[in-house]
């Protein structure tokens, strides 16, 4: 009897190695080498991957025409938002977040929407019966008669079922329960993983079909596979937010037929998931005016500006090193802001613990947030409030000087809109000077020690 064959592969990363080893060489991780059983030659797949192919001729750049995607649109405008405008068909597109962040349930929603507006959907699920699906459609209150439920984790059957049903939209959940019997792996391994989404793409790419594909998120929030599923999909959606908030954010990561880094902001409710026409205006509903450590931040996620608020509080500690809390910016980026608050502005941090929140359990990433955080951090070791009616865009470099951020104008008509009457932000220096909206009072400083003395409110 032949021996059988096997590797081990990173779960993390993809890293082969022919032995097992506790610890990835390539990413450093333990416990996530998982063994793999080589595939003989002569299995079905490997001797079609090795078939010869037709050549095709290359063309030249002008004589290709251009492709006209007839999208297919949905009443969920945020989900078209972040996906450019609607549905492209052929297309897949993954899905991923953490687990109860409401990836089936959105999916769902669209589901039942896109059956009773374009045609026939088929939603394969690999983790829940149908009946479990049909409970929470009941509460939810989604009926439909031409969306196709069905229990199946084999790809050989769910291909079966697309060849038979011929549906305009697949929805596969989640793609670490499919398995292909090509493969003696197990199924969520790297190789099943790869080789079911590989044939899904070429049955959406043959059959005219959409597929929308879940995949589950490692414990760093990345999706899980590793990032080989990112690689075969046209578009990466992810969920994001706080299991305990009620705010959900569906950001654009990947999109071959729109913008990256676009986002939808959605509500978590008994029905199911809620769009939130005017996230700014939402995240702001409970803040507290005239309260010491408070700050409203201009952002932009994707193409949209967003008003959020900053929450800092600075405590006196007892013990010799202060701490340094942050949720919702980065941590690395708090050191910064207040070393440079203590070097420049000469603020003493030292003897203080600073926690630093972002309303409503978003991550902000861009520097433009910056100035909001050091403002809110001096505001609550001064006790003294911010302008009730201000807010606050620039980054802030290590001499404490304030720089220009991009997308000014779009950042201070959402500020005018939402009634803010004043605004902060970096004196412009050697470059034009931007357009500021009408009945807006912009307050153009150089320095965070100039924009700390306009911004609190005096003693």
């Amino acid at each position: 009897m032949a021996k059988v064959k096997t590797r081990y592969v990173c779960q993390n990363c993809g890293r082969i190695t022919p032995a097992f080893m506790g610890k990835c060489p390539q990413c450093g991780e333990f416990g996530t080498m998982v063994e793999e059983v080589i595939q003989p030659a002569t299995s079905p797949r490997g001797s079609r991957l090795h078939a010869p192919r037709p050549l095709r001729e290359p063309q030249t750049l002008n004589a290709i025409e251009a492709e006209n995607f007839g999208r297919y649109k949905l009443s969920i405008s945020e989900l078209s938002r972040v996906l450019g405008g609607g549905i492209v068909p052929s297309s897949l597109v993954l899905l991923g977040g953490d687990p109860g962040i409401g990836k089936s349930t959105l999916l769902l929603q669209a589901a039942t929407i896109f059956a009773n507006q374009h045609g026939k959907v088929l939603y394969v699920s690999g983790e829940e019966s149908v009946h479990q699906i049909k409970m929470r459609a009941d509460r939810m209150d989604l009926r439909s008669e031409a969306l196709f439920l069905v229990t199946e984790t084999n790809l050989q059957s769910i291909l079966q079922h697309i060849t038979q049903q011929k549906p305009l939209l697949v929805i596969i959940d989640s793609i670490q329960t499919t398995y292909t019997d090509d493969l003696n792996s197990a199924p969520g391994s790297v190789s099943q993983v790869r080789e079911c989404a590989t044939r899904l793409q070429e049955t959406a790419k043959g059959s005219n079909v959409t597929v929308f594909i879940v995949g589950h998120v490692t414990k760093e929030g990345t999706i899980a596979g590793p990032r080989v599923l990112e690689h075969i999909v046209d578009t990466v959606l992810q969920l994001q937010g706080d299991p305990f908030h009620r705010y959900r954010l569906l950001r654009s990561v990947k999109n071959r037929f729109g913008a990256t880094s676009e986002v939808g902001v959605f509500e978590m409710h008994a029905k199911g998931m809620v769009e939130v026409p005017n996230p700014s205006e939402a995240f702001l509903a409970e803040r507290q005016i005239n309260a010491s450590g408070s700050a409203i931040a201009v952002t932009i996620e994707g193409t949209r500006p967003l008003l959020v608020e900053i929450q800092a509080l600075a405590s006196s500690t007892s013990f010799s090193n202060p701490r340094r809390t942050a949720n919702g910016v980065d941590y690395n980026r708090l050191l910064l802001l207040s070393a440079v608050l203590t070097k420049r502005v000469k603020l003493h941090l030292y003897d203080k613990d600073i926690f630093v929140n972002v309303v409503g359990g978003l991550e902000i990433d861009e520097p433009a947030a910056d100035l909001a955080v050091a403002v809110a951090i001096a505001s609550s070791s001064r006790d003294r409030p911010v302008h009730a009616d201000m807010a606050f865009i620039g980054e802030i470099g290590l001499s404490g000087e304030l720089r220009a951020v991009s997308q000014l104008e779009t950042r201070l008509r959402e500020a005018s809109k939402l009634g803010f009457k004043r605004c902060l932000v970096p004196l412009p220096i050697g470059r034009r000077k931007p357009e500021y909206p009408k009945g807006l009072k912009i307050n153009e400083c150089r320095t965070l020690k100039d924009a700390l003395a306009v911004a609190l409110v005096p003693e």
